[in-house]
This record gives C-alpha cells, sequence and structure tokens, in this order.
C-alpha cells in the first residue's frame, strides 16, 4: 500500500460495543445452542468474551491465540479439543472476522487434535461476509471490498493512531 493514503481509523462507540455483545446474546438464546464455555481469543476477543459472559452467566476460558506465539496456545488447544471431543460445548469470541485467517487457523487446528464440529462456534462483532472463515455469530456486518475502514475498538483506543495505522498496514490484503 505505499504511496497509497493511510486506512481510515473509525472508532467504535463504547454503546454501540454494548449493543454488540447483547445482539450475540440475543442471537445464542434464539438459537437455542448455548455453550458450555465461551473462549476469548486474545487479544482482540478477550474484551468482547469477558462481557459475554457476564451478559449470559456463561463461564469464560481465553486463548492467546492471535499473537502467533510459536507453541504458546498449542496445550490449551489441545485441551479445547478434548472438552469438545467429549461433548462440551465451546463458543469462541473475536473482535472481527475480517480475512478469516484467526478463524480457519484456530477452527482447524481444533478439528485436527479431535474437537467435535458441532460442539464449536464462533461469533464476532464484526463480520466481513468476504472472510474465507464463516462464523455462525455476529452483530454487525460489513464487505471489505466496499468498506476499508480500520475498525478501532473501544480497548484499542489507548493506542497511538500510528500504531493503529502501523497494524492496519500488516495485512494489507484487508484493506486492498
Amino acid at each position: 500500500m505505499t504511496g497509497s493514503p493511510p486506512p481510515q481509523l473509525t472508532p467504535i462507540a463504547y454503546d454501540t460495543f454494548v449493543a454488540d455483545v447483547q445482539a450475540i446474546a440475543a442471537a445464542l438464546g434464539k438459537d437455542g445452542w448455548l455453550p458450555d464455555f465461551i473462549v476469548g481469543i486474545g487479544r482482540g476477543g478477550l474484551v468482547p468474551g469477558a462481557y459475554l459472559s457476564h451478559r449470559t452467566g456463561i463461564p469464560m476460558l481465553s486463548v492467546d491465540y492471535s499473537s502467533r506465539v510459536a507453541g504458546f496456545a498449542d496445550d490449551l488447544l489441545v485441551k479445547l479439543a478434548g472438552m469438545s471431543a467429549g461433548g462440551t460445548r465451546i463458543l469462541f469470541v473475536d473482535d472481527i472476522n475480517d480475512s478469516g485467517s484467526t478463524m480457519a487457523d484456530l477452527r482447524g487446528s481444533i478439528l485436527d487434535h479431535g474437537a467435535k464440529a458441532a460442539n464449536q462456534r464462533f461469533a464476532v462483532l464484526i463480520n466481513n461476509r468476504r472472510s474465507r472463515a464463516t462464523v455462525e455469530y455476529w452483530s454487525r456486518e460489513i464487505d471489505r471490498a466496499v468498506d476499508k475502514d480500520w475498525f478501532v475498538f473501544p480497548w484499542e483506543s489507548m493506542a497511538a493512531d500510528a500504531a493503529l495505522i502501523d497494524e492496519a498496514l500488516s495485512v494489507p490484503e484487508r484493506l486492498a
């Protein structure tokens, strides 16, 4: 994206974030598929996961997967896969399903370790309809072919704009 203008940083208001969590909780209630555990995907899914856990009363676990530190989450993913294989329903939560890399990699890893596909689902606040991964629950949907904004969630608002822009530019296919 050299020579391109920097991405548009679009803050998400706290009230909008809370409404998104409420929408996911409502979708879970309407669907009738209730997880035994919510798993917040670190780092972007930790805050939404905690809010959803408090809203629903479903206990929360976390997995630091999106940091991509080699081997860091492996043992936990094996444990989660074993729980799923044994009948435990798990809802993974993240902030956005953008390119789909995190969701697809995480889902694949869990399944590779023996998880039952029927016992795992994914929820996000914002879903890119062009993502390579599917999620079962979301509050809002975007089309990355049209919407190039870089969404800044309330917990990210502490970062400097330059850091947010660097993060956005680190995965140019999201914004190209």
